[in-house]
């Protein structure tokens, strides 16, 4: 490896950030270590070179082969999701995470950067709120009470701590059920929120907008000028890069987004102007959106439903609300200047989605 290289263990590896993350770390002359499910597709990290470690976030055993002898540790890996069981994302998103704090403490990992959500903040309109604003108590819905826990897991193996320890019972729990002594649990740990993330070799989110603009039955909550905190993967993984490389990073937690004021109009206008589509019209007014998305939410639950309703609150908060956060911290600590613009990153991302979607009957058709 080159001078000054360093090696890497990544959760989240043949995800949208963690895939993303392996490519540069590997392009930077690192060596890079994953963690993977065994019934995971490996392909594009075994054409980078990436040495993988079999087993999942629960995996006491896989996560201490996984840091043993690495330098950082970069958490790109959640159970994700508007809709589920709390209980479900506290077993990956926080139980798991106490696993591999310990395990990299014992490892004497040297920087630890933890992944978390600007979903962590208070469902409410934002505008310019920045960290020293404490992350909500309670929460819309279970994913983000999950990402609060763990990030006040994360920074309770900090010597500064965290000031939510104790007012989060689970957190707590969590914290006490490890193994090792208090006083041993330091790591620099950096913890960064970054908003709504798209990218090429997303699965999952923009694929889900385009099939509903192509349906036309995508509506706005309200007028569609609410500013969205979106970040292009790049971004956040420049970002990743910074937090692990700047010393005064250390115990510190950093709001991130693409840096520019995108309204919720201009982000789905763009995918689909960008996908030949016409632009989508229809507007929900925002106190009705709310009303529907308890109603719709009440009755999903009595019904034990698996999958969300189409209008649900985690979805109210994406599309109703304004979410302008500052990322000011971010530029004065880490020197953050984010390398692409949004329209940047979605021409990329749009390419890729279309691009992959011609390719599948092809690929379909190969495997039979």
């Amino acid at each position: 490896m080159a001078e000054g290289s360093k090696t890497i263990f990544l959760t989240g590896g043949t995800g949208l950030v963690g895939s993303h993350a392996a490519e540069e770390a590997i392009r930077r002359g690192h060596r890079v270590r994953a963690l993977v499910r065994c019934s995971s597709d490996t392909r594009f990290l075994d054409r980078l070179g990436v040495e993988k470690v079999e087993g999942d976030l629960a995996d006491e055993a896989a996560l201490r082969r996984g840091v043993a002898g690495v330098d950082w540790v970069f958490n790109c890996a959640a159970k994700v999701g508007d809709w589920g069981e709390l209980d479900d994302f506290r077993t990956l998103n926080v139980d798991a995470l106490r696993l591999l704090l310990d395990a990299a403490v014992e490892a004497g990992v040297k920087r630890f950067v933890h992944v978390s959500s600007l979903g962590v903040y208070e469902g409410r309109d934002h505008v310019g709120t920045d960290e020293a604003v404490l992350p909500a108590i309670d929460s819309l819905d279970a994913y983000t009470r999950s990402k609060t826990e763990a990030e006040v897991l994360a920074l309770a193996y900090t010597a500064k701590g965290s000031p939510l320890l104790d007012r989060l019972p689970y957190a707590r729990l969590v914290f006490d059920r490890s193994p090792l002594p208090a006083e041993r649990r330091r790591l620099e740990v950096v913890i960064l929120r970054p908003g709504f993330i798209y990218g090429e070799r997303d699965r999952t989110v923009l694929p889900k907008l385009l099939g509903r603009l192509r349906s036309r039955v995508f509506a706005y909550f309200g007028s569609g000028e609410q500013v969205l905190n979106c970040i292009y993967v790049k971004n956040l993984v420049h970002a990743i890069f910074l937090a692990a490389e700047v010393e005064a990073a250390a115990g510190e937690v950093f709001n991130l987004t693409d840096g520019l004021r995108i309204t919720k109009r201009h982000f789905v206008g763009t995918v689909a102007e960008l996908a030949g589509l016409p632009q989508p019209r229809r507007k929900i007014p925002k106190w009705l959106a709310y009303q529907l998305a308890r109603l719709l939410e009440r009755r999903a639950r009595r019904r034990g439903a698996t999958e969300p309703p189409l209008i649900n609150m985690a979805r109210y908060k994406f599309l109703a609300l304004n979410l302008d956060y500052s990322i000011d911290k971010a530029r004065r600590i880490l020197g953050y200047r984010p390398p692409y613009t949004t329209d940047e990153g979605l021409r990329a991302s749009v390419a890729d989605l279309l691009a992959n979607e011609q390719s599948q009957p092809q690929q379909e058709a190969v495997g039979t």
